[in-house]
This record gives structure tokens, C-alpha cells and sequence, in this order.
């Protein structure tokens, strides 16, 4: 990763990142607090205390909300540092997390589960450690990338070989919202591996905004990590559909999909139109056409960012920043073809069918009473709607600098403001040149032009298997053996010798190896070994990766000496003991799922008629309404009426299905 203390302007975001999450914590908190204490108090004199500290805890929030909002629209950091004359591209910051230390939790699992000593594994864990703690500065580029895919592919190893459905490890796992900063903690590693999958997708967007794009290749480059963008979020959004973050939600990851897509069309157009634009009229028929799909995507960005829940948490410059791209993209679509009306009048030469052709494609209907050969042959006609398309697109440009005015934050954007003045003054001037005769008289309205593209962008599905990587945790054994969910005994030590050239017992199956066919009455069987047992080392040689052919070779190189194994022998998994799992979130409604297993008491009196037990822990049912954290064991009285309240459906979930 890179280094966290290097004052470079994307460091610099993500520290006051850190900072205002941080402080909107802080906010949350006194706020919780004091709403909890409002519904407490009978006090009149402390509810209005507690109201005006309220009403002063919400302005310092809406505050922050708007820093962080900077933040997010903080576009001119992630740009290329060449001079460009184009309107800056949004890039998703990256989610901040806290420190994770794994060592204890997975030292004690190793000792418990696996019978190994965990002291040998320190080098593993600390590996583990600074991966996770590189991939909070990643470098961007490929290479940064890179490293966060091999650390999500890490956490699919840890994940088998740690997490087990029927117990937590302890580790809590806090991860900030990217664009409220409210955090979300929980030991379940769906969250770890969700956020970093995020920040995968943040930082293929901020590459995209890096790339050169006064070039051919930093705009392929461009659209390339666009496009990757917007496949990894796609397969987030896909992946893991209960996220408890904000940011991660499916209406919001929607969003950012079709946003990180209009980048990549945008992109896709300024390739094309990065030769220059001949004013030719096929050639501007076809760049009508590219750049009235750029309009149309963007359009469709700002309806989707408008819509709830997506609108109370999008930052509003990004929304206002659609809108004035769909605006100003419009605009230059109907310059184009105005241009195509007022600059190319049919000549004896041309090929009247194909430009009837092209110019029919560019409209749905026409304005009443003209036809498209008609207006190529009427020079008149020709003037009049080439002028209709001009006042449009200034109408579009007008709107554009209007709404860029109206947004504090992206009227202090030097280079839009710039763009977007230098298009409106453009088409202002052809507009100038045309003849205003007839102004009073026309009144044709331009119709809206058709988006069409060659160069459709689509989602590109991250490619995992191309990021190599080694378990860290390999000196285990096979995973598809030694995992969370297989339960083994300690190892045993066998002492066996080859009777006559013959163990007693045959060998099958892959890495590990285990023992078949064993005869009840050999050496083995009688120190101990089991049908079924897997040998996890000869001779003191670890041999869980070894084959058959190979665990024989060794026991033969020993020749007619005592030879030591050790074996494991698999347990039975299917009594297993739910614990509460608990999924927390500042500022929203904590959740529990719980699950309590009826067990057998060896102590009740069997003389005594003992009350039925109810299996399962409930919500208190006069409690629900107090507080969603309120937990009420269900009791029975020998000889009060049974109970008919039915369970709440909440304990009916396992540990898992209560976070995703």
C-alpha cells in the first residue's frame, strides 16, 4: 500500500475522511442519547433541555453531512495533472475502516480446533495483518487493485478456515458508510469481504479519473477501469444483497452502476471525437447521434439518483452534476445537427437517399408539415430548423449554467464552469450568423433527437482467477478437509512396524490419506488406529498435502524400524450450539437473532411433574414496544394456564440469516 503519512492530495481526502467520520460518530452517539433520554424523562424542564440540545446535536450533523459531501465532490484531486479542457469525471471515495488485530481469535482457534500450536502460526496471522492494513492506502493503479483482490480472495481461505456457522471468533469488524460516515459494526466477515469489494470498485473509479484523457490510450484505459468499475459493483450488489451500510445497499450500488456506465460512454465519446470533428454530414450525423446517447444516460443517472431511498443519502452535487452533463450533452447534440442544417446544403453530387436516410434516423416525428427530403431540398425550410435546433441547444446550455450556479459546490469547479461557458458562447455565435428575418415567423419547435451509439459500454465482471495468491494458512492442511465446519480429534500417535513386508491397512483417498481396510487384530489396530483415520504425519514429517504413493515411500524409507504416525479421526458435527449473533449499526434499530437448543437436565427431580420448557428465547411481548434491544425469557408456572403467544419469527433465524 502506499505510504498513510504521504501528504499527497488523495491522503489528505482520506485523513479528513477519517476525521469527519469520526466526529459524525461522536454527533450520533449524543444524539441516541438524547432522544433516549427524552423518552425517559417526565421532566418539563429537562425535555426542554434535552429538545434544545437535540435540535443543536442535528445542525452539527447536517454540517458534517455537508463536509462530507466536499469531500465526495472533491473531483479536481483525482484528475490527470495534464491540462484538459473537459468536464471533470466523479470518483467514489474509498470506505475507512478501524484496526483489526486477529491474533488472539485465531491463535486460540488454531489451538482449540485444529490441536496445533498456534505460536508457530505468528508469521501467518502477521501476514494477514498488514495485507488487511496495506489495503486501507492501496496505490492507484493495477497494482493497488491488485493487492485488494488478493486480500478479498484471502478472506474466501480465512472465511473456511475460521469462521464457523456455529460460533463467532470475536472479532469485531467496523467499516464507515462513504457517504453518511456512520459506521456499521459486526463479526460477521461478510461485512470485511463487502467493503473491500466496494473499495475495489472506488479504486478502479479513481484510476478512471486519473487516466489521460488528451490521449487515445488514457481513454481507453479510462473506459477500461469505468467499466470494471461498474461490473464490480454489479457483482457486489449481486453477491450481497442485505448489506446493512448505506452505501452498499442495492439502490445505491444501482445507482453508482449507471453512473460508473455514463462515465464510460462519456469517455467513449470523447475518444471518438478526439481526432476533431469534421464538418462533414455523415460524420456530424454520427456524433449527433454518440453524443445524444451520452445525454440520454446521464438523464437516466439524475432520475435514479432522484428517486428515494437513493436521494436522502447521494450527495447533491453528484445529482446536480448529472443533470448539468445531460443538459449540456443535449445541447451539443442539437448543435450538431443544427450545423448539419445550416452549414450543408444539398449539391447535384451528393447521394440524396443516403442523407434522407441519415437525416431520418436523427428523429422520431418530424415538426408538422415538413418532410426530411423536403427540408434537405428547401433552403428555407433547411434555415428554419437548423435555427430551431440552435435556439434548443442554447435553451440546454442556459439551463446548465444556471443549475451550475445554483450548487455551491460545483460553481467553485473552475474548469466546468469553463466548459460549459465556452459551448453556450458557441452556440451563441452560430445562432449570430444565421439570418433573423424570418425569426417572427417560424414557428417550428425542434424535435428530439434519438440516441444511438456503435460503442455501447457494459459492466465488465471481475476476473479473480487472473490474481494469483497462496493461502496463508496452507500448513494447515487441505481445505477441503481442514476447515471450520470439520471437527477432529486431537492427533494420535500410532507406533506400528511392517509385519512381513504388510501394515494391516490399506490406503486411499488424496491429500490427506486415509486408512481402509484395516485388520482388527494388526499392530495398528490395536494401538489405536480406525477405519477411516487420516494420517497427518510420518515419522514426525508433516504429510497432509502428500498423496498415497507418497505417504507409502515414506513409511517404506524407514524400512523395518518402528515407525511413528500420527492420525485424526473426524466427529460428529451435528450437535452443534447456536450463539447470539447480534448485527449493530449507530443511529438504526440494533437486531438479535437468537437461537437457544433445548438440553436435557440430569438434574430435575423425577419424582416431580416438571413444567414444559419452551425451547427457544422470545421478544418480551410488552417490551417490543420499549426498545428493540429488550430481551424477555418466556417462564412457566406449574399450574398456570399454557402459554398460546406464539414466537416471534425472529427466533426462528440463524446467525447468519440475521446479517445477510
Amino acid at each position: 500500500g502506499c505510504n498513510p503519512l504521504a501528504e499527497t492530495g488523495r491522503s489528505k481526502l482520506q485523513n479528513q475522511r477519517a476525521v469527519l467520520n469520526q466526529q459524525i460518530l461522536k454527533a450520533v452517539r449524543l444524539r441516541a442519547g438524547a432522544e433516549n433520554l427524552l423518552r425517559a424523562t417526565t421532566n418539563n424542564k429537562v425535555r426542554e433541555q434535552v429538545l434544545l440540545e437535540l435540535s443543536f446535536v442535528n445542525s452539527d450533523l447536517q454540517i458534517l453531512k455537508e463536509e462530507l459531501e466536499g469531500l465526495n465532490i472533491s473531483v479536481e484531486v483525482y484528475q490527470n495533472t495534464e491540462e484538459t479542457f473537459s468536464i471533470p469525471l466523479v470518483p467514489l471515495g474509498l470506505k475507512e475502516t478501524k484496526e483489526v488485530d486477529f491474533t488472539v481469535a485465531l491463535k486460540d482457534f488454531i489451538q482449540e480446533h485444529y490441536s496445533e500450536d498456534s505460536s508457530e502460526y505468528e508469521d501467518e496471522i502477521a501476514d494477514l495483518m498488514d495485507l488487511r492494513q496495506a489495503c486501507r492506502t492501496p496505490s492507484r493503479d493495477e497494482a493497488g487493485a491488485e493487492m485488494l483482490i488478493s486480500y478479498f480472495l484471502q478472506l474466501g481461505y480465512v472465511e473456511t478456515r475460521f469462521f464457523s456457522p456455529t460460533r463467532h471468533m470475536g472479532i469485531l469488524f467496523t467499516w464507515y458508510d462513504s457517504f453518511t460516515g456512520v459506521p456499521v459494526c459486526q463479526q460477521n466477515l461478510l461485512l470485511e469481504k463487502a467493503s473491500i469489494l466496494f473499495n475495489i470498485g472506488a479504486l478502479y473509479t479513481q484510476i478512471g479519473t486519473r487516466c489521460n484523457r488528451q490521449t487515445k490510450t488514457g481513454l481507453e484505459n479510462a473506459v477500461d477501469a469505468f467499466q470494471r468499475a461498474a461490473g464490480v459493483l454489479s457483482y457486489l450488489k449481486e453477491t450481497f444483497t442485505h448489506t446493512p451500510s448505506y452505501d452498499m445497499s442495492p439502490a445505491m450500488l444501482n445507482v453508482l452502476v449507471k453512473m460508473m456506465l455514463a462515465q464510460a460512454q462519456e469517455c467513449v465519446f470523447e475518444q471518438i471525437s478526439l481526432p476533431g470533428i469534421r464538418n462533414e454530414f455523415f460524420t456530424l450525423v454520427k456524433m449527433t447521434q454518440e453524443v445524444a446517447k451520452v445525454g440520454e444516460v446521464y438523464m437516466l443517472v439524475n432520475t435514479a439518483m432522484s428517486q428515494e431511498p437513493v436521494k436522502e443519502n447521494i450527495p447533491y452535487s453528484w445529482s446536480k452534476l448529472a443533470q448539468i452533463k445531460s443538459d449540456h450533452y443535449k445541447a451539443l447534440a442539437h448543435y450538431f445537427i443544427a450545423t448539419i442544417l445550416c452549414d450543408h446544403e444539398l449539391q447535384s453530387s451528393d447521394d440524396e437517399d443516403q442523407q434522407e436516410k441519415a437525416l431520418s434516423q436523427l428523429h422520431d416525428y418530424m415538426p408538422e408539415g415538413l418532410m426530411v427530403l423536403t427540408i434537405l431540398k428547401d433552403k428555407v425550410q433547411r434555415k428554419q430548423l437548423g435555427k430551431a435546433h440552435l435556439r434548443k441547444a442554447i435553451v440546454y446550455h442556459e439551463e446548465a449554467l444556471r443549475v451550475c450556479g445554483l450548487c455551491k459546490k460545483l460553481r467553485n469547479i473552475d474548469i466546468l464552469q469553463e466548459v460549459l461557458t465556452a459551448a453556450h458562447k458557441r452556440s451563441l455565435l452560430k445562432y449570430a450568423q444565421q439570418d433573423k428575418e424570418d425569426d417572427f415567423l417560424s414557428l417550428i419547435q425542434a424535435p428530439d433527437i434519438l440516441p444511438n451509439t456503435e460503442h455501447k459500454v457494459e459492466a465488465v465482471a471481475p476476473q479473480f482467477s487472473k490474481v494469483k495468491i497462496k493461502d496463508f494458512f496452507h500448513r494447515l492442511g487441505p481445505l477441503s478437509v481442514f476447515s471450520a465446519k470439520q471437527r477432529w480429534t486431537a492427533p494420535r500417535t500410532i507406533r506400528l512396524r511392517c509385519e512381513a513386508g504388510e501394515l494391516g491397512f490399506s490406503l486411499k483417498g488424496g491429500s490427506p490419506v486415509q486408512a481402509c481396510s484395516l485388520d482388527p487384530v494388526c499392530s495398528a489396530a490395536l494401538m489405536g488406529l480406525k477405519e477411516g483415520d487420516y494420517i497427518v504425519s510420518v515419522g514426525g514429517v508433516d504429510c497432509k498435502w502428500l498423496g498415497v504413493n507418497e505417504v507409502l515411500e515414506k513409511i517404506k524409507s524407514l524400512g523395518e524400524q518402528p515407525i511413528e504416525i500420527e492420525v485424526i479421526s473426524c466427529q460428529d458435527t451435528t450437535a452443534s450450539v447456536h450463539n447470539k449473533s447480534a448485527t449493530y449499526s449507530v443511529g438504526m434499530q440494533k437486531t438479535y437473532s437468537l437461537i437457544c437448543l433445548a438440553m436435557e437436565e440430569d438434574k430435575i427431580d423425577r419424582t416431580k411433574k416438571a413444567p414444559p420448557k419452551l425451547p427457544f428465547l422470545s421478544w418480551g411481548t410488552k417490551n417490543r414496544q420499549k426498545a428493540a434491544s429488550t430481551l424477555c425469557l418466556p417462564s412457566a408456572v406449574a399450574g398456570s394456564s399454557p402459554i398460546k403467544k406464539k414466537l416471534s419469527p425472529f427466533t426462528l433465524l440463524n446467525t447468519e440469516s440475521s446479517l445477510y
